[in-house]
């Protein structure tokens, strides 16, 4: 089955559901495991639609995604034996995603709602390449994801905060391409294919 996955290391992303935004995330991991980075976009909007989310439910969705993404880093620093330049920018990135972590959860305590909390995750790598490409493939979900979830806010301001995450996390993705020896920008437009087709090949992946 694997073999026919779009991301495979997607697929194998363990996340021990907590809440909601869990199972959301799962589903998230599981649309570009199934069809690739292009359709998490497409995936999350329907998702947020379904269920209702008001902006404090979408925050608590990037929040949990920030916190996939702290611990990957953050693990990485003592998982990871790699140059110094490789080790550098771990830091650099796991900075940032933490800095993203206390934004986002100030941002729902100033609108009044509860932080989810961080899910318990492991992460499917065991050598330096194998990272740089889980890296890369997180980077650019998050990218997506931002992208999916951005215009469901009904917040001007916390569109923007969105915005101004989504672009670093771009960075993020083009600075671990760049060290993988890959482009930092492969692609001009990401293809796109059937919401329906998406969420019926992703449906055995979610467990509610």
């Amino acid at each position: 089955m694997q073999e026919e996955l779009a991301n495979p290391e997607l697929a194998a992303v363990e996340i021990d559901e907590m809440s909601r935004s869990d199972v959301i995330m799962k589903g998230v991991l599981a649309a570009g495991a199934v069809y690739g980075l292009s359709m998490v976009g497409p995936f999350l909007r329907q998702a947020l639609a379904q269920s209702g989310s008001g902006d404090v439910d979408i925050l608590n969705f990037a929040l949990t995604l920030e916190y996939l993404e702290a611990a990957f880093y953050d693990e990485a620093k003592s998982r990871v034996s790699a140059n110094q330049e490789i080790m550098s920018t771990i830091d650099l990135v796991g900075k940032d995603e933490a800095e993203h972590v206390a934004g986002l959860t100030a941002a729902i305590k100033q609108l009044g709602g509860t932080p989810v909390q961080a899910p318990k995750v492991k992460f499917p790598y065991s050598n330096t390449d194998q990272f740089l490409k889980l890296a890369i493939t997180f980077e650019d979900t998050g990218v997506s994801a931002y992208n999916g979830a951005g215009p469901m806010l009904k917040s001007k301001k916390l569109l923007a905060t969105a915005g101004s995450i989504v672009q670093v996390e771009a960075r993020h993705a083009g600075a671990i391409r760049l060290l993988a020896g890959e482009s930092p920008s492969p692609d001009a437009f990401d293809p796109s294919l059937n919401q329906d087709e998406v969420l019926a090949a992703v449906k055995p992946f979610v467990q509610s």
